[in-house]
């Protein structure tokens, strides 16, 4: 039989890619207020690509006011049969400048055995697997599937919690498969079983009514710009881990990450250090990160002789599996507070957060996902953390704790550079990713 189904991928495959080239050119910017109809665009043809492939049920989900369109598609199981719930999403990052891209961002783009352009990877390929499993059953799997293609993930999920109780009903399933992760190298497939959650502040710190001369009351009066370094600077000691109180570790899976590797990925530049203390996977994995992502200040280019009255910063922080979002998001806020220097008035908003999460990866699910998977690369699944937030793994196991969740790879590896410039997909893990989730489909069958 795997034999027949494998053939049956190789069969799809061709048509598949061309419908992840035609996705990857929708500029399905989540963030983007502009992108609206674009994200629009990107949910009608994924709508019409499952009901393509044999959908009975093809919906799309735009019921939520401000909220962007996601899609539902259902294949009813047969009797007997579980049935297993296949997320993706079809909203992506935005593109940056384009002149950092080898070739056009949304122009999709085959080099050297790797697909680039924006979301081929993160994670217009997870909607591209679940295609090939489902065409390889020629529409009708041997278990129930129910695809839910979200529109919201890249801006961190907003409406998740409105959405799943809104439609809790068609959504309830028995294994949950997300093809929303990277494997740790080309030819290894792997679980993500720990996932770091998400905390975000927004500190704004005043000294003056308004700017005045530095010539006439620099080395007297504070301002506001300095006293922004001098609080970031208290986020981290001096190995570089984070040094706010009351934030959780964790212990990671057991996959060790080489620093040679992860240098390379990472693209360190020379001569750099690398923060933190302890494995890399206790620092990407398991212990909490802190991340300035962004300041008001004057830019250089109009800068003037001036005391800076007024400065903002965002601080993003990454929760360690087991740890509360919310609290280390007040632990984050307080931190900011205390620590600001010489009296400055200061504000905290407490912004975006996602909880972590850690799987117990034993079961007949994940059994089968190890067989499936194990199969389809020739190699044994290795299990691994993520540094990255997926806001939907919590909030689902949340509302449905009977349910297994499987997070897995669609292709994407190391070399992915999801969010960044150049982002691209491996075709031939991709293709392994393609068969090892129509084989998952019918091992579901044997295990119950």
């Amino acid at each position: 039989m795997n034999d027949d189904l494998r053939r049956a991928v190789r069969q799809v495959l061709p048509g598949v890619r061309t419908d992840l080239d035609a996705l990857v050119r929708i500029p399905s910017v989540s963030a983007a207020p502009g992108s609206v109809e674009q994200v629009r665009r990107s949910a009608e043809m994924t709508a019409r690509l499952f009901k393509d492939a044999g959908a009975p049920d093809v919906e799309i989900l735009d019921d939520i006011e401000d909220g962007l369109p996601a899609v539902l598609a259902r294949y009813p199981a047969p009797p007997g049969q579980p049935t297993v719930l296949l997320y993706a999403h079809h909203d992506v990052q935005p593109a940056g400048s384009p002149g950092q891209w080898s070739s056009p961002p949304f122009e999709p783009t085959e080099r050297d055995g790797r697909l680039y352009g924006r979301g081929a990877a993160d994670d217009k390929a997870g909607i591209a697997a679940h295609l090939a499993a489902l065409r390889a059953y020629s529409g009708r799997p041997p278990v129930g599937v129910t695809v839910l293609v979200e529109g919201e993930e890249e801006i961190g999920s907003p409406n998740l919690g409105t959405f799943l109780a809104r439609h809790k009903d068609k959504l309830d399933a028995d294994v949950i498969v997300l093809a929303d992760a990277d494997n740790l190298t080309t030819g290894t497939p792997c679980l993500t079983t720990a996932l770091r959650g998400m905390a975000a502040c927004v500190v704004e710190l005043r000294a003056l009514e308004g700017g005045v001369h530095s010539g006439s009351y620099g080395g007297g009066v504070p301002d506001a710009l300095t006293a922004l370094c001098r609080l970031l600077a208290t986020l981290h000691d001096e190995q570089g881990n984070v040094a706010v109180e009351g934030l959780a570790t964790a212990v990671p899976p057991g996959a060790p990450v080489s620093e040679a590797g992860f240098r390379a990925e990472a693209g360190l530049l020379e001569g750099v250090q690398l923060l933190g203390s302890g494995s890399i996977a206790e620092r990407i994995w398991a212990k909490p990160a802190a991340t300035v992502l962004g300041i008001d200040a004057p830019p250089v280019a109009t800068a003037s002789p001036t005391l800076t009255p007024v400065a903002r910063a965002k601080v993003g922080l990454r929760v360690a599996p087991g740890d509360d979002a919310l609290k280390a998001r007040k632990a984050l806020a307080g931190h900011l507070r205390h620590h600001t220097p010489w009296g400055l008035q200061v504000t905290v908003v407490e912004a975006e957060v996602a909880q972590p999460f850690v799987i117990d990866a034993r079961g007949p699910a994940f059994d089968a996902a190890r067989r499936a998977y194990g199969e389809a690369y020739g190699n044994d699944v290795v299990d691994i953390g993520s540094g990255g937030s997926i806001p939907f793994v919590a909030e689902f196991a949340d509302a449905y704790p009977q349910a297994a969740i499987l997070i897995a790879s669609a292709g994407a590896d190391a070399d992915s550079r999801a969010h960044g410039a150049d982002e691209s997909l491996n075709l031939a893990d991709f293709e392994r990713a393609c068969l090892a989730e129509t084989l998952l489909l019918a091992e579901l069958t044997r295990s119950g």
